[in-house]
């Protein structure tokens, strides 16, 4: 009557290899994504490494900037100068008395 048909290669390659194929392409994305330098927690890392180095730079960069005023006005300006030496390293004129309150 009304046998079951036996697959031929072509439909068994059909169903079971196009499933290995997609299971094989699953895994290689996965293994990239988790496993490899390239993935999701390594970059994640390396975007905040870059946005604490970026910031260590713009705190470098105010800091050059301060000092470069700080020369330009210590060259120029004599009181300054005299202002900055009695305030950072504590020098004083003769007979004059420096109190220091911390």
């Amino acid at each position: 009557m009304n046998q079951p048909m036996k697959p031929t290669f072509a439909q068994w390659s059909r169903r079971y290899l196009m499933n290995l194929n997609l299971v094989a392409v699953v895994a290689v994305l996965v293994y990239i994504l988790f496993f490899t330098e390239n993935s999701i927690q390594a970059t994640y890392h390396y975007e905040q490494e870059a946005a604490a180095l970026q910031e260590a730079v713009k705190i470098e960069q105010d800091s050059l900037e301060y000092y470069r005023q700080l020369n330009t006005q210590l060259s120029s300006d004599p009181y300054a100068l005299e202002q900055v030496a009695r305030e950072r390293y504590h020098m004083q004129r003769p007979h004059e008395d420096i109190f220091i309150i911390k």
